[in-house]
């Protein structure tokens, strides 16, 4: 019996530490999987700055091409929070740029920001591209970050080309739309233009040259975004007293903006009739404020119908036309529009060229 008793006691304490190794905590999964093709020497190259917007339908393969060749032939690093590898080998092989390799890091979460190797690759690069995905990702996982730090020291000193599609082109201005609280429609934003969905951020982030007090935004008028883009720019204005200016693209245009400030616009016309946008707040207006900026009453921004100057160019192929945004008044190719909202509807007539700035 005695023995039998200690039996039944050691198949107990057996079995609970066989249950006690079951539920010791498995290893945390990586904070990031990284795709790699090309020469995994690091090499220094001068690269020529800039930037790239891309709206999001698609790559535009001549703009993508600018981006590449201002790499220098170097390193090329794609940042994002989703997908895979999808861009390594048409940035490698399939555009007939010459760069030394590419190397997708998708960020599984925050954690990835402080890993040795993930920072050695983006201080290595010579070009950053952001892809699409969710902004408010990148936004969480990389501002006040080294990530966010590295990369603006080496556009600053480096002059490292950046670029970005959908997502990633809407992080690089600076306010940004940070979607924090997801994406809202034109007509939601325009009917309440103080709402916290219409999240508007300006803290420090991606420094980038001639997008400071500039906001972006994709998908434009494919998704009819212009509404929600001048609600954009009225909720900057408000927060934070500034004239802030907005770019955007339809679905398949692109801008490349160079070291001195020239936006050359890229596109596919005849097969999609798209554009690209410059908006300005109209500086020839002694109040240029909007009318109504209220809590849940639409927003009313008139202004003789001409709150907004904006100009459009046609994304035609070869890059045959721009916008220089030193002036923000210099272009080709490009008409001038106004743009104004009445009880929180978009509008849109013919406008002039302005005489300040």
């Amino acid at each position: 019996m005695q023995k039998m008793t200690y039996l039944l006691l050691f198949m107990l304490i057996s079995n609970f530490c066989t249950q006690e190794e079951t539920l010791q905590p498995a290893p945390s999964p990586p904070a990031y999987t990284s795709y790699f093709t090309g020469d995994q020497a690091d090499v220094t190259t001068q690269p020529q700055g800039g930037v790239c917007l891309m709206s999001g339908g698609g790559e535009d393969d001549e703009a993508m091409r600018w981006f590449l060749r201002r790499s220098g032939g170097g390193d090329v690093v794609v940042l994002r929070a989703s997908g895979s590898d999808g861009y390594n080998d048409y940035m490698y092989k399939d555009l007939g740029v010459s760069v030394n390799s590419v190397e997708t890091i998708v960020f599984k979460n925050a954690k990835a920001a402080k890993d040795a190797y993930v920072l050695k690759q983006i201080a290595g690069a010579e070009a950053i591209w952001f892809a699409g995905g969710d902004q408010w990702n990148y936004v969480q996982y990389w501002r006040g970050t080294a990530v966010d730090s590295i990369i603006n020291q080496n556009i600053a000193k480096k002059k490292i080309v950046v670029g970005g599609l959908s997502a990633g082109m809407a992080i690089l201005g600076t306010p940004y739309f940070a979607a924090q609280l997801g994406s809202i429609t034109s007509e939601e934003a325009l009917k309440n233009p103080t709402s916290d969905t219409i999240s508007v951020q300006n803290q420090s982030f991606l420094t980038i040259p001639f997008l400071q007090n500039v906001i972006t935004d994709t998908h434009y008028a494919n998704r009819n975004r212009q509404g929600r883009h001048v609600a954009f720019l009225a909720k900057a204005y408000s927060k934070f007293g500034t004239a802030v200016r907005g770019i955007a693209c339809d679905e398949h245009a692109a801008i490349c903006m160079d070291e001195t400030g020239k936006a050359t616009v890229y596109g596919s016309f005849p097969r999609n009739n798209e554009y690209a946008y410059f908006i300005q707040i109209n500086c020839e207006l002694k109040e240029n404020t909007p009318e109504i900026y209220q809590t849940s009453k639409p927003l009313h921004w008139l202004r003789d119908s001409s709150a907004l100057k904006v100009y459009q160019i046609k994304a035609e192929p070869g890059g045959r036309h721009f916008f220089d945004l030193n002036d923000w008044k210099t272009g080709s190719g490009g008409e001038w529009k106004h743009w104004y909202v009445v009880n929180g509807v978009w509008k849109a007539a013919e406008g002039t060229e302005p005489t300040c700035r």
